[in-house]
């Protein structure tokens, strides 16, 4: 069983509603998804995310170490610029996803809600003799989440991950409470979840299966780079992509705005013309609802569907747009 974190004070916040899996023990939203969605997009407030596993690498060896394991190139990673990576089986498949920073001391990486323990057991069995040192902090240290366009300040020595969209606050959890008296409106994971399907972009657990390879979710380039080898998994890597066609690729969806309910993750995809009782092509990975396009989704679907043929997801009709090419 995954080892949650602690449950977030700001779930006491007026509104609060909490989440469910896989984001128990942060807020879901405070009273008004869309407000909060609208917010987010415009570059105000901030969302708790201090579910998430916290692991910390020190030691003189730390980036040559890392970059033996993990799909990117990290061995000369500066100080203050963030990165992605994957962890992959020897057959390929996608075992974990990290968000990272170093700071010069320390590489900070944040991981799906309950997954830090095995991620760390996976590191400390390939430890050897490298000069390296990995802790949970979880328990200690919470990430928040400043969107795109946000002028606020982080509080003086927190690690700061920068991205394109937005930036990963990594604080210590005692201080949750006065930064959200500070940097407010708190904004929940519903609209961050969102944003994210809008912006087409993949998380392990969601988008993923034990099957998955990155070619199929977009996690070429952005997470996976192919000029490096020497890690677990590589040639399958590479020769899906110089001899290959992954078996499945993801979708964006638009869904039929009349249904009330929002497919949830595992809804089969089939085509509409064959119906209900169709052949299963695929499923739900994310669904949402967005403040501008109403309710969207994303799928992964086997390789060889049209591009341009209507689908439906469960008894909602959907129609798709292309994010990995067939």
């Amino acid at each position: 069983m995954l080892r949650q974190s602690p449950a977030s004070p700001l779930l006491s916040l007026p509104g609060a509603v909490p989440a469910e899996a896989p984001d128990e023990g942060v807020a879901a939203h405070y009273g008004d998804l869309f407000r909060e969605q609208r917010a987010l997009a415009d570059g105000s407030g901030f969302v708790d995310l201090s579910h998430r596993g916290v692991v910390a690498v020190t030691g003189a060896e730390r980036l040559s170490w890392l970059h033996l394991l993990l799909t990117q190139h990290v061995s000369d990673l500066p100080p203050g610029q963030a990165t992605e990576a994957l962890i992959l089986s020897a057959h390929g498949h996608i075992e974990h996803a990290v968000s990272l920073v170093d700071d010069g001391e320390t590489t900070w990486m944040h991981t799906e809600p309950g997954m830090q323990e095995a991620l760390i057991a996976y590191l400390e069995s390939m430890k050897f003799f490298y000069r390296v040192e990995v802790a949970d902090r979880t328990d200690e240290i919470a990430v928040v989440h400043l969107p795109a366009g946000s002028i606020a300040e982080a509080p003086a020595h927190t690690v700061v991950r920068e991205t394109p969209h937005g930036r990963d606050l990594f604080l210590p959890r005692t201080g949750l409470e006065s930064f959200a008296d500070a940097h407010g409106p708190a904004i929940g994971v519903l609209a961050l979840e969102a944003l994210r399907v809008e912006a087409h972009r993949p998380r392990l657990g969601m988008e993923t299966d034990h099957r998955t390879i990155p070619h199929e979710v977009g996690w070429i380039g952005s997470a996976v780079h192919l000029q490096k080898g020497c890690y677990r998994g590589q040639e399958t890597v590479a020769r899906v992509h110089n001899l290959g066609k992954p078996p499945r690729r993801l979708v964006f969806l638009h869904l039929d705005g009349s249904e009330v309910h929002l497919p949830p993750h595992g809804t089969p995809i089939r085509l509409a013309a064959d119906g209900e009782e169709g052949r299963q092509l695929g499923f739900v990975t994310t669904s949402a609802r967005h403040h501008e396009l109403g309710p969207i989704a994303l799928a992964l679907v086997k390789r060889n569907v049209p591009v341009d043929a209507p689908l439906m997801a469960g008894g909602t009709a959907a129609a798709q747009e292309v994010v990995v090419e067939p």
